[in-house]
């Protein structure tokens, strides 16, 4: 979970998501994914929507780091033209930072919050909980 430790240092997290949600996974889980169809049989022509198994939003995370960390940490929504100053200002390229806000927007309008389940199928187990993936990223 990038950006976990400066989340917590600065107190907060921002972006233009509103209560948008995602159904967001760990790394470890899509990475568990990508072995079972790359070594496993049957997977020749099959489309799979890979996401965790519950969704969150920001707030939540948010809330999962003040939990994980023990120092109080919000969400900060803020414009797109603010999210790209802060990120420019953090050290992104302008033209990178300028794709958070897309992400934002399809975050705010429901786009990334689907179960499907097939990330849970590939890989054989549940997907790790928000709050285990928080303190994962914090050495908590």
């Amino acid at each position: 979970m990038a950006g976990a430790a400066a989340s917590v240092a600065s107190g907060e997290v921002f972006g233009s998501s509103g209560e948008g949600r995602v159904a967001g996974a760990a790394r470890r889980d899509y990475a568990d994914a990508a072995v079972a169809v790359l070594t496993g049989e049957g997977h020749e022509n099959k489309v799979y929507e890979l996401s965790g198994d519950a969704d969150w939003s920001m707030g939540e995370l948010a809330a999962e780091l003040t939990a994980a960390s023990g120092s109080p940490v919000a969400y900060r929504d803020v414009t797109a033209q603010e999210q790209v100053r802060r990120l420019v200002a953090a050290g992104l390229p302008e033209g990178f930072a300028e794709l958070f806000p897309n992400t934002d927007a399809a975050i705010a309008r429901g786009e990334l919050a689907l179960r499907t389940g097939d990330l849970a199928r590939l890989i054989g187990r549940p997907t790790v909980p928000l709050a285990e993936s928080v303190r994962a990223a914090l050495g908590a």
